[in-house]
C-alpha cells in the first residue's frame, strides 16, 4: 500500500516570540493535495538495521525518516520497529522539492509514523504521535493530525484545526535552496513582530488573507530571505505568496 505525504503553503506566517533557541509564531498551514511524496514498505534487500531507498540531499541519520524512526525508538517502541523492519524496508518516491517552505521532509516523516504506527500495531494515539514528530521536527505534528486547514503556533505543538473551504493552489519552487537557520537570523536582526497583527489574520479565513494582505504583511519571512536570497526578487509576481521560509510561492489555482 503506497501513503501520500502532502505539502503544506502558509498562508500567513508571523513571529510572535521567542522561546529558548527557538523562534515562536504564529501561521495558518494549508495541506496541498496535489502535491505529495510516495512512501510504501517492500522486501528488504541489505542487512542494514533501517533500509531507506530513495533520492535524498542528506546522510540517513539526517533524514527526517530516520529521526522519526528513532525518535519512536526512545519512546518505548524499539522492540516492535526493530522486529518489523527486520525483513522491510521504506520506499520514498520524492516528489515535493527540499528547502522549498512546503514541509515535505516533515510530512514524510509524519506519514512514516502514521504508517508504522498503523503496520506495526503500535496503537499511539494522536497526542504520543505528535510529540514524538515534535521531536523531528516543528511543522511534523500538523501532519500528523491531518487537518485540512490549521492554525499552527508556540513552536509548531499547538494545532488548531481552521474550518473553512479547501483550497486549491499551484505552487512554483526556484531553484534557490533557502536555509532555515539563516532566514530566521536575518529576521531576528531586521525586523520587528506584530503580535496583535498577528492574532487578527488567526481570525481570518484563507481566502480573506490573501485579498486582504500583501506578500510581506502575510509571511514575516519574505523580506527575511530577500535580505539572504536577494534572487528570489525576480519570481515575486502579483497574486503570488510566499511559503514558509522558502524559496517557493503560491497561489489560488
Amino acid at each position: 500500500m503506497t501513503y501520500n505525504a502532502y505539502a503544506k503553503v502558509n498562508i500567513f506566517l508571523k513571529i510572535v516570540g521567542k522561546r529558548g533557541n527557538y523562534h515562536e509564531l504564529l501561521s495558518r498551514f494549508v495541506l496541498v493535495k496535489n502535491l505529495y511524496d510516495e512512501l510504501e514498505f517492500k522486501e528488504k534487500q541489505s542487512s542494514d538495521e533501517f533500509e531507506l531507498v530513495g533520492e535524498f540531499g542528506c546522510e540517513l541519520k539526517q533524514n527526517t525518516i530516520y529521526k522519526a524512526y528513532s525518535s519512536t525508538c526512545r519512546a518505548g517502541y524499539e522492540k516492535e520497529l526493530k522486529e518489523f523492519f527486520k525483513h522491510r524496508s521504506l520506499h520514498v518516491k520524492k516528489n515535493i522539492p527540499s528547502f522549498a517552505g512546503l514541509g515535505g521532509g516533515s510530512s514524510d516523516a509524519a506519514t512514516f509514523l502514521h504508517m508504522i504506527n498503523k503496520e506495526a500495531n503500535l496503537n499511539i494515539g494522536h497526542e504520543e504521535l505528535a510529540s514524538i514528530g515534535l521531536e523531528v521536527g516543528a511543522d511534523v505534528p500538523f501532519f500528523i493530525y491531518g487537518f485540512s486547514s490549521a492554525n499552527v503556533s508556540g513552536i509548531g505543538e499547538v494545532v488548531r484545526e481552521f474550518k473553512e473551504a479547501p483550497l486549491h493552489v499551484e505552487i512554483m519552487t526556484p531553484d534557490i535552496n533557502c536555509d532555515t537557520g539563516a532566514v530566521f537570523k536575518s529576521f531576528r536582526e531586521n525586523y520587528k513582530i506584530d503580535v496583535d497583527l498577528a492574532k487578527k489574520m488567526a481570525k481570518m479565513t484563507s481566502l480573506e488573507l490573501l485579498s486582504s494582505y500583501s506578500d510581506t504583511a502575510l509571511n514575516d519571512l519574505l523580506e527575511a530571505s530577500l535580505r539572504v536570497y536577494p534572487e528570489l526578487e525576480k519570481f515575486r509576481k502579483k497574486d503570488w505568496f510566499f511559503s514558509g521560509s522558502g524559496s517557493s510561492f503560491f497561489k489560488l489555482n
